[in-house]
């Protein structure tokens, strides 16, 4: 076990300028390097994942977390008890009431076990495949508790497995090494998710985020009433998350496009292990490419699901980002029958839901089509969204009728 301050008189204060602990007290758990008072608690004097107490302007006490005084976020409330600061104990209970959650929720053990803030948590990431798990330390405070995590999840879970699948790009931000390494057991290059009857395999090393995407889950199940008998395209398909399930509820002809070779190759077994591979066809390429061989072609599809990949990461990517949505989603109308249903997602969290509507409405009446919503769709309940911080609302998925005009 790693040695933690038991008790925040022992903790380092991290004192705030006046009036900057309003957002904190309405529940936000983000401190930015600009609302620290540096006169009298200088960020020079703290080390990176440092516990830390946090304190009003006058001294009073909001709450404890930790600190990476070189970046911007530099500091993420954990606790606003004064009694339980973030420590082994309370990972401990912060992961059982994560745990009550997603046994309510689902009769498997398939989910998103500890989503960040969401669960009280921030920086810990942790995705639930049976008795195998896949966790990820994004900031350097959970860096620091490493090993009190780990043993958490053993004293909460007994995993048979547990993979550190720290290679996250906003490690380097938080200036950690990024890593891929077996903590507990040794993961095999594939594991198995069953949702719904359906089962997949994904690559916990090498596939995209922890292999899988347990927040599509609701949104893909929300599809199945539209696609008896119809012809699908799935852009983006990674592992066939989406393209194999609906082959599997009744359409008539599925094809998936990506670029990556090896997310193709599981798709094609995940189709052959649900037995859905007379109905399924698969095509590696980049999608604003293959979109463009097919409208040249004049194929034309009944349901059309754009699932990309963040266009936008920073604020910098904004205008750019906002173009390449507006431009994947017009390509995908072009390939849509007259009556045809677009799935069209972002998981970009700063691109609003608002802004995916206006680039939609965009796109359709620049085709001179009609465009309806029908229904809306979010992150699942195994991803918690703090009202207070919406910047954790990241995942929108719009399903739009598009109609000649």
């Amino acid at each position: 076990m790693s040695e933690h301050p038991d008790s925040p008189t022992e903790l380092a204060p991290l004192r705030l300028r006046k009036n900057e602990d309003r957002r904190l007290r309405a529940g936000h758990l983000w401190v930015y390097s600009n609302e620290v008072d540096v006169e009298a608690t200088p960020l020079r004097d703290f080390q990176p994942g440092q516990p830390v107490t946090i304190q009003a302007s006058n001294g009073k006490f909001i709450g404890t977390g930790y600190i990476n005084p070189h970046v911007l976020l530099c500091a993420r409330l954990v606790s606003r008890d004064s009694e339980h600061p973030l420590n082994a104990s309370l990972l401990v209970h912060r992961l059982n009431v994560a745990l009550r959650l997603r046994e309510r929720l689902y009769a498997q053990p398939f989910y998103r076990l500890v989503h960040g803030e969401g669960d009280g948590l921030p920086g810990l990431i942790v995705d639930r495949y049976g008795d195998q798990y896949v966790a990820q330390l994004t900031t350097a405070g959970m860096e620091r508790m490493k090993e009190d995590v780990l043993a958490a999840l053993q004293k909460v879970l007994k995993p048979q497995t547990v993979l550190w699948r720290n290679d996250s790009p906003v490690r380097e931000i938080e200036g950690l090494e990024r890593y891929v390494v077996d903590a507990v057991g040794e993961i095999s290059e594939t594991m198995t998710v069953e949702e719904d009857g359906l089962r997949f395999q994904v690559a916990a090393r090498t596939g995209q985020k922890t292999g899988w995407f347990y927040d599509q889950r609701d949104n893909r199940a929300r599809l199945d009433r539209y696609i008896r008998d119809r012809r699908v395209l799935d852009v983006f398909s990674y592992v066939g998350a989406w393209g194999i399930r609906v082959a599997a509820h009744g359409a008539r002809e599925v094809q998936c496009v990506d670029s990556s070779a090896p997310a193709l190759e599981l798709a094609a077994a995940n189709a052959a292990l649900n037995g859905v591979s007379d109905r399924v066809q698969f095509q590696q390429g980049d999608a604003f490419e293959v979109l463009k061989a097919l409208r040249e072609a004049r194929q034309r599809f009944d349901v059309v699901i754009i699932d990309p990949p963040a266009f936008i990461k920073r604020r910098k990517d904004l205008k750019e980002g906002t173009l390449a949505y507006r431009r994947i989603n017009e390509m995908a109308m072009q390939v849509l029958e007259r009556d045809g249903l677009l799935v069209s997602c972002s998981c970009s969290q700063l691109f609003p839901r608002e802004a995916l509507q206006e680039t939609l409405l965009q796109a359709s009446r620049h085709l001179d089509r009609n465009l309806v919503i029908l229904e809306q769709g979010r992150q699942g309940p195994d991803h918690p969204v703090p009202p207070a911080i919406p910047e954790t609302d990241y995942l929108k998925a719009v399903f739009a009728r598009v109609l000649p005009a």
